[in-house]
Formats: structure tokens, C-alpha cells, sequence
């Protein structure tokens, strides 16, 4: 009798309902009186991105005021700015390794230093710490139209080059970050490669026209174009082949191809204007040379 009981008030309690889970907080979200905000560019592959806040001037004397000069600063509001390369770059002709670092600067009446700190995220700089600086370099700053809330761009300098710079009342300073675009683009198409099975024609025909369009490696890019025809034969990897035929002298050899191309992109219902850009090269490949 007793196991019988206490079997039945065993049951009885497993069937009484668990307790509701308590109602999430209600919670305002906060405005910030500094903005966050946030810049990104990509050259290559390879992209730089910034995040911080955008305190105001509100009429305030800023800098060696409300910025003291010969203490660091977040170099904006709030947590420390932060900058993030996807890719080892070079900062000012320093070397840098990819990830994400805390940027302070320390302003002087004439120069300032700007400084990446291996410590991404932090309120302020109440906990940075010197040692943990990556790298620094001494900037002069530039008068500057009036800029009432701080401001990074990252601007284009050239196809490998970034140029970096924070405006804030009537100072700017900048700093080159240099990518080696084709050297990483080249990594990532190797890596690419040796994960590619020869079955699938897309990587192969990428890896054979980047080649193609750059210039480089051509015989490689034979190759590669070889592997994707094997794999599948489209219009696109046989004008490919045609096209790489016809750079290496071979317009005989080519033709074929280009005529395969045709054939495919005509199946495909591919637009007119392929066909017909595919129709006037081969005019202009059979044309007597002058």
C-alpha cells in the first residue's frame, strides 16, 4: 500500500505544470548623445572598417581643452573607437597584422601620435595600457573646414591605398593603410583551389579569367579553363578558352571555341548583345591583318 501511494503522489506531481519563466525586462532602448556611427571600404578583397561615436563641438573649445593635450584620448565618444582589417596591411609603411585594435590618439599642441592598441573594446581609455600598444605613429594635424560632430573617412587614394582621416572642429590628421591587393587575392585563390573539386566548372573558370583579365600567369590559367571545360562545358569557359588561345597567337586554334560559345549561349537564350559582342570578335579575329 505504501509503494502504491507513494507511486500515485509521484504521478500527481509530475503532472503538475512547471512554472511560467518570468516575462522578459521592459526596457527603453537609450539615445546616445555622441551617435554611434560607422565607415567601411573594401579594395580587393580587403576591407577596413571603423566604429565609433561622434561627440558634438556644441561651442566648446575642443582641442587642449576639452581634449587635453599630452593625455590619451578614445578618439571619439563613449568606448574606445575601434578599427577592424580583414587582412594583414600596412599602416604608414608599418606592418600590421589583421584583426581589430582599439585607436586612441594622443594630441600635442603640434603633433599627435595615433595609436592602435591590441585591447578592441573599452569604455574610454580608463583601462588602456601603453603595453598593450601594436603600433603608433606621429602625425602633424591640418587646419580643416569646421566639422561640429567628429567624423572618419576612409577615402581612395589609389587601387592599393587607403587613406584614413578624423575631422573634428577645425583639425584633420590621416594615415595611409597600404593593401596588398593582388598578393591576398592570390592567397584566397590558391586556398579556393585546393578545397575545388574538378567536378565543379565555377572555380576554375574564376581563377582562369582573373588571370585572364590581369594578364598573369597565363599558362596557369590554361590549365584551370581545361579543368572547368572537363568539369562542364558553357559558354562562358569555352569563349574563355578561345579568348586565352587567341592572346597566345593560336586564332586557329581558337575559333572552334569561340564557335562553341556561340552554340551554348544561343541555347542558354543568353541577350543578343552577348551574342552579337561574341559575333564581332570573330569578324575581327578572321580579318587580314594591316
Amino acid at each position: 500500500m505504501r509503494a502504491l501511494a507513494f507511486a500515485l503522489s509521484t504521478a500527481l506531481v509530475a503532472q503538475v505544470p512547471a512554472p511560467a519563466p518570468a516575462p522578459a525586462p521592459v526596457r527603453l532602448k537609450p539615445i546616445q548623445v555622441s551617435p554611434a556611427a560607422s565607415v567601411s571600404q573594401t579594395l580587393g578583397i580587403t576591407t577596413v572598417k571603423i566604429d565609433y561615436y561622434r561627440p558634438a563641438v556644441k561651442g566648446r573649445s575642443i582641442w587642449g581643452d576639452l581634449v587635453p593635450f599630452g593625455q590619451v584620448w578614445r578618439a571619439g565618444a563613449n568606448d574606445a573607437s575601434i578599427i577592424t582589417f580583414s587582412d594583414a596591411v600596412k599602416i604608414n609603411g608599418k606592418d600590421l597584422a589583421a584583426g581589430s585594435y582599439g585607436f586612441f590618439v594622443l594630441p600635442t599642441k603640434d603633433t599627435w601620435t595615433l595609436i592602435l592598441n591590441k585591447k578592441a573594446k573599452q569604455w574610454g581609455a580608463y583601462d588602456y595600457k601603453t603595453e598593450e600598444d601594436v603600433l603608433r605613429l606621429e602625425v602633424k594635424p591640418q587646419a580643416a573646414p569646421h566639422q561640429e560632430y567628429l567624423q572618419y573617412d576612409l577615402q581612395i587614394a589609389s587601387p592599393e591605398k587607403l587613406r584614413a582621416e578624423l575631422r573634428w572642429e577645425k583639425l584633420a590628421a590621416s594615415f595611409d593603410i597600404e593593401i596588398d591587393v593582388k598578393g591576398i587575392y592570390w592567397k584566397h585563390l590558391e586556398e579556393t583551389l585546393a578545397k575545388a573539386q574538378p567536378t565543379e566548372w565555377v572555380p576554375w573558370f574564376q581563377a582562369a579569367n582573373y588571370c585572364f583579365q590581369q594578364g598573369i600567369q597565363l599558362d596557369k590559367a590554361m590549365g584551370w579553363i581545361d579543368t572547368s571545360m572537363k568539369a562542364q562545358a558553357t559558354y562562358r569557359n569555352q569563349e574563355l578558352k578561345a579568348r586565352l588561345l587567341h592572346k597566345a597567337g593560336k586564332t586557329s586554334e581558337a575559333l572552334p571555341f569561340l564557335d562553341k560559345a556561340v552554340e551554348l549561349a544561343t541555347a542558354a537564350k543568353t541577350p543578343k548583345e552577348y551574342l552579337d559582342g561574341l559575333e564581332k570578335t570573330r569578324k575581327e579575329w578572321l580579318a587580314p591583318a594591316k
